[in-house]
């Protein structure tokens, strides 16, 4: 299994190089940051300097959208900081959530993401595209295609990142809920002649290293409440029968979401959320409990484990995964 994080910019600069710098010498194989550009620092300069503080962690958005930014503008700065980073980019995209609904706007539909996805590979690998009237070519891209992860949970989402995606964003570590995930991944790829197995599938999400259960529930209980946003737009859209109840059963007693705490420890957003969803989504408790968690997860079918680090104490997590977790993986 390979191991990554996922920085959220609203930390100060030096500290998110520090960081990177930090997982980087322990051995992490990927640096993601989340691009909501509104809420946080803006993530391609940080992308910038995580690329020239790294020399061998894959870096990439965790994840932007085809709307907020338009294609050509995400494929030019994929583009760039390939040849910046010596070819290490990667791109995770879906729908849209935060960076699109903090503006009153909505995620983008299955069909825009598919479309957008063919385009960026089209333009980081300097072909011509067709775009709106007329067309567009990025004659001086030459880093080479940054490999696509798909983020999603619906089976739609899900069945397009097995047909075209090089990876999946999975945002909770529940082994039951990826395989069901995982099945339609499976799905897409055949139907597209793929063999699923080349799919990369990540799941993410926050960890606390703690025999205090309790203080490490409190420390990442926002976690599932990020997560009802999405279950709340797949409920909209897909009937009860066709998603499962340990997905779908814990929003109904949420309130309103406000993105202005969005990701926040002790946010108000979360206090819907039950310690039995919490312990679900999320690694808690020893060492070895997070151990045999990535095992199980690592059976479903997850090739990476990203953590989300944005609990507090982010140098003590690295540290301790460092020293008492990914040397059992190595």
């Amino acid at each position: 299994m390979h191991f990554g994080i996922t920085i959220k910019p609203d930390l100060t600069v030096d500290r998110i190089v520090a960081l990177t710098r930090q997982a980087e010498a322990s051995e992490f194989d990927y640096g993601w940051i989340f691009d909501s550009h509104v809420l946080w620092l803006e993530p391609y300069p940080m992308l910038t300097l995580m690329a020239m503080n790294t020399k061998r962690m894959r870096l990439g958005t965790c994840v932007t959208n085809p709307a907020t930014r338009d294609i050509t503008v995400t494929s030019s700065l994929f583009a760039t900081l390939n040849l910046i980073s010596g070819g290490r980019m990667q791109l995770g995209i879906g729908r849209g959530d935060s960076s699109r609904r903090v503006l009153g706007k909505k995620p983008v539909t299955v069909a825009q993401l598919e479309e957008a996805i063919n385009d960026f590979r089209n333009l980081t690998g300097g072909n011509e595209i067709a775009y709106e009237a007329g067309k567009a070519r990025l004659t001086w891209a030459a880093g080479g295609v940054p490999p696509v992860w798909v983020a999603g949970y619906g089976p739609k989402v899900l069945e397009l990142a097995g047909r075209v995606g090089d990876g999946v964003i999975l945002q909770f570590a529940d082994p039951d809920l990826i395989e069901w995930c995982v099945s339609f991944v499976k799905k897409g790829a055949e139907s597209a002649g793929r063999d699923p197995r080349k799919i990369e599938i990540m799941a993410a999400a926050p960890v606390w290293i703690s025999d205090d259960v309790k203080i490490g529930r409190e420390r990442v209980r926002w976690f599932p409440a990020l997560v009802s946003n999405h279950v709340v737009d797949l409920v909209s859209r897909y009937k009860p029968e066709e998603l499962p109840p340990a997905l779908t059963s814990y929003i109904r007693d949420r309130g309103q979401y406000d993105y202005l705490h969005h990701c926040e420890v002790d946010s108000s957003n979360a206090n819907f959320v039950s310690d039995e969803v919490t312990d679900r989504f999320c690694l808690l408790g020893s060492a070895e409990a997070h151990i045999e968690k990535l095992r199980r997860l690592a059976r479903a079918g997850v090739t990476q484990f990203n953590i989300y680090l944005m609990c507090g104490d982010e140098e003590d997590t690295l540290e301790k995964y460092k020293k008492e977790v990914l040397p059992a993986f190595r």
